[in-house]
């Protein structure tokens, strides 16, 4: 019997392109500072592993690895199939990047994010600081953490969803949006230069009163410290973080695996797909499975990255290229 066999890079990168968090199939790569969603991947493969058994008669067998930080990873010589990717970059500006050597992509998927997140506040059992929306955070006396937007993929997530929430105000504009960043930024004591330092000062150091998080990752750092050292607090609005996944053309082409790597991005929008999103906290996208676990989903308004800010290419050239808006901000450098 024939046998796939793929490897799955979860690479932790602070370069300008910030690649984050998602899953991954077929000789495939996702990236994300700390990649929370590791273990909803394994789940993702072993499901995936029994429908395409079941579907052909073959086995495929899926092999994670981890790359460190920083570390290039070129697709074409790694072999890699399809490409999960937390900021939607076009191909065009993936290529431009120099450590990256990334061949053509297919075109997007109608709905090329199979679960979506949000970002929520991480903050001390009880909520001493009593914060329950993004202008709590700007108020003098409270600790921010989060890290830093140059450096981190999961903070350029944080940073725009502030900059929504305070352009979507009543008489908000640009100017606003921009001093109030400015003021919660001021009360980020020190920017980590990725979310694993991020959280090591949260979690293990005990510095700060809040940390920005992925509502999926907030959920896990609950459940593993026993629900008794912190809480979830949703604000009243937030983005909505939006993986996306492509298939490498000519890479799957020169392997002859495009049958089994398109199907298993089709495999993530099947019901049990989505059931197993939803148990690991990500907002699942089949309306059916999505009210199913609704109760762990406080409503909010959400807004995406192409509603405010015409996509992430304009997000990144207006606010994280350099002489943008962060740099008028001036965040202190990572610790």
């Amino acid at each position: 019997m024939r046998s796939y066999r793929s490897r799955i890079i979860f690479a932790a990168l602070a370069t300008l392109l910030g690649l984050g968090a998602a899953a991954a199939a077929l000789h495939s790569i996702s990236y994300h500072d700390i990649h929370p969603a590791a273990e909803m991947v394994d789940d993702f493969n072993e499901a995936f592993a029994r429908h395409w058994k079941a579907r052909s008669g073959v086995a495929v067998m899926v092999k994670p690895a981890q790359s460190k930080s920083g570390v290039p990873i070129h697709a074409v010589m790694d072999g890699l199939e399809v490409v999960t990717l937390a900021l939607s970059y076009d191909g065009g500006a993936l290529k431009k990047s120099n450590p990256f050597k990334l061949p053509d992509w297919q075109e997007p998927l109608p709905k090329n994010s199979p679960y979506t997140s949000t970002i929520v506040f991480l903050v001390r059992k009880g909520n001493p600081k009593k914060l329950r929306d993004w202008d709590d955070l700007a108020r003098p006396g409270v600790e921010v953490i989060t890290p830093n937007p140059k450096t981190s993929d999961d903070a350029r997530w944080n940073y725009l969803a502030a900059w929504g929430y305070a352009l979507k105000q009543p008489g908000g504009g640009q100017t606003s949006a921009l001093e109030f960043v400015r003021k919660l930024f001021v009360n980020v004591k020190a920017l980590d230069s990725g979310t694993r330092g991020a959280m090591s000062t949260f979690v293990e150091r005990g510095a700060g009163d809040v940390m920005l998080a992925w509502e999926n990752e907030a959920h896990r750092i609950v459940r593993e410290q026993g629900g008794d050292k912190f809480e979830i607090v949703t604000p009243s609005m937030s983005i909505v973080a939006e993986p996306t996944v492509s298939v490498v053309d000519n890479v799957i082409d020169r392997g002859g695996a495009r049958d089994v790597a398109k199907a298993y991005i089709d495999y993530l929008y099947t019901t049990k797909a989505q059931d197993i999103a939803g148990k690991h906290y990500y907002r699942p996208r089949d309306e059916k499975v999505a009210a199913k676990y609704a109760m762990q989903f406080p409503a909010l308004r959400l807004f995406t990255v192409d509603e405010v800010f015409g996509g992430w290419k304009r997000a990144q050239n207006a606010h994280f290229d350099d002489g943008g808006t962060l740099d008028r901000i001036k965040p202190k450098s990572g610790s």
